[in-house]
């Protein structure tokens, strides 16, 4: 799941509540804590609150006792993988046979 995504599970409306934290997403709807995606007027749902538990009261592992849901994806790993890269040596094995075959029709 992306982080556009994830701004999606807000908790508002009847809507389902994530969080994510170093990019594992969690399942915070059914916490009486997490009323309408709001956590006490700290934090909101749909968004990564890996920096601000930095800062929270309480322990990570408080959060780690939610439902994991998903994986935060990173961007720049799908732009990777849908880019086929032609190693080197497979370039000039082309281009020195495109040159043969012109040395060839020429004389």
């Amino acid at each position: 799941m992306t982080i556009a995504e994830l701004a999606r599970f807000d908790g508002e409306e009847g809507r389902a509540a994530y969080v994510a934290v170093s990019g594992v997403i969690y399942d915070v709807s059914t916490s009486q804590r997490w009323k309408d995606g709001d956590h006490e007027g700290a934090h909101r749902a749909g968004r990564d609150l890996t920096e601000e538990l930095k800062s929270a009261p309480h322990v990570r592992a408080v959060i780690e006792c939610f439902p994991v849901v998903g994986k935060i994806e990173n961007p720049h790993s799908q732009k990777q993988k849908s880019t086929p890269k032609i190693p080197l040596l497979s370039i000039i094995i082309i281009a020195f046979v495109v040159l043969l075959m012109i040395a060839t029709y020429m004389i």
